[in-house]
């Protein structure tokens, strides 16, 4: 388990809210009629950085614009502006699965057909048009001072127990993802729902529990940290281990029952100004160099199969297996974007929660 942490403990996700930013790098060489690579992206620009500056290094005279927003504003920019008749971002990469695969599958996307297209694995790439470009678990985090007598829970089984058998102990120490306002953690719910036939006894005994749900993971980390809850059920591996790097109380557990991975899409628009850059910068990020960076420097695990050593998907799997369960980029993501079959599973959650 000391290895798997240390696997997760560079993981650095973006806040789950961010401010719109824009940041513009010059090309290199200083060239005065420099083409401008215009990049649409969740994730946060200091993060990107490094990504950049190696994409730059191996094309001195391009130009980046990069422009930070929340997952919602890169869908929304690439279909407001291509509906509109006007040109859009030459890349687009955003941890919303669902909203990138929709992008893709309404035409807003185009095929980029690459040199590591063919061995890209095949849960990660829609058509050659929307590729999954990071790996990243969803695990258990708990208080370890409330477990120096036991062990915490490995499986949602064992989680579901221990909530049973501790009761009044724990009631309201209990943390996970409000998923109403969460988009990740909706999605890790679809997840359980597809993975788990009972997980709604899970869902129960969270509500009998008294659990407290939060939009954001550090809102459930830091109350972790500092002992307030005793467990938080599907949080993101990134921000538990740098908790845990910070706060020798901080725990982490890959539920062993199965472990959901979830994905940053990146696509390059069907309106690109310039899609030719898109492609270069996706070609970029989906080669060894660009995954090396994205592992070794953004502490991000890499999906490349051509990259080994720790935050690697190749490690990963050589380690835990069949356990991980990655989200694969398809149509199934789009699901519970029906606002009826999502209102549904809200409406369950809730219904479930407050049964006691």
């Amino acid at each position: 388990m000391t290895r798997i942490f240390q696997l997760l403990l560079g993981l650095a996700l973006l806040p789950d809210i961010a401010a719109a930013d824009t940041t513009f790098y010059p090309a290199p060489s200083a060239k005065a009629d420099a083409p401008v690579l215009v990049v649409y992206s969740s994730l946060d620009e200091p993060l990107a950085k490094p990504m950049i500056a190696g994409f730059q290094a191996v094309n001195p005279d391009v130009a980046v614009r990069y422009e930070d927003m929340l997952t919602g504003e890169v869908y929304d920019r690439i279909v407001r502006e291509t509906d509109a008749g006007q040109k859009t971002a030459d890349f687009a990469f955003s941890s919303a699965m669902d909203l990138q695969v929709k992008l893709a599958n309404d035409g807003y996307a185009q095929p980029s057909d690459l040199p590591m297209s063919e061995q890209w694995p095949s849960w990660a790439n829609w058509r050659n048009t929307a590729y999954a470009l990071t790996f990243e678990p969803a695990v258990f985090v708990y208080h370890k001072p409330s477990f120096r007598d036991e062990p915490p829970p490995a499986t949602r089984a064992e989680f579901v127990n221990y909530l049973k058998k501790k009761g009044d102990a724990v009631y309201g120490r209990i943390g996970t993802y409000d998923i109403e306002r969460s988009g990740v953690g909706f999605l890790f719910m679809a997840r359980d729902q597809e993975q788990f036939g009972d997980i709604w006894s899970v869902i129960q005994a969270m509500g009998a529990a008294g659990v407290k749900l939060y939009s954001t993971s550090q809102a459930i980390v830091e109350r972790v940290a500092d002992g307030r809850f005793v467990l938080g059920y599907n949080i993101l591996g990134s921000y538990a281990a740098d908790w845990a790097s910070r706060h020798p109380d901080v725990g982490i557990v890959l539920p062993k029952d199965y472990t959901v991975v979830m994905s940053r899409i990146g696509l390059v628009p069907h309106a690109a100004a310039s899609p030719e850059l898109g492609k270069r910068y996706l070609e970029f990020f989906m080669s060894k160099g660009g995954q090396t960076i994205m592992a070794r420097e953004l502490q991000i695990p890499a999906v490349s199969p051509e990259v080994a050593g720790n935050n690697t998907a190749t490690t990963l799997r050589e380690m835990l297996g069949g356990q991980l369960k990655p989200v694969p980029v398809s149509l199934g993501l789009m699901v519970y974007l029906d606002q009826v079959k999502r209102a549904r599973l809200i409406d369950r959650w809730n219904e479930v929660l407050r049964l006691q």
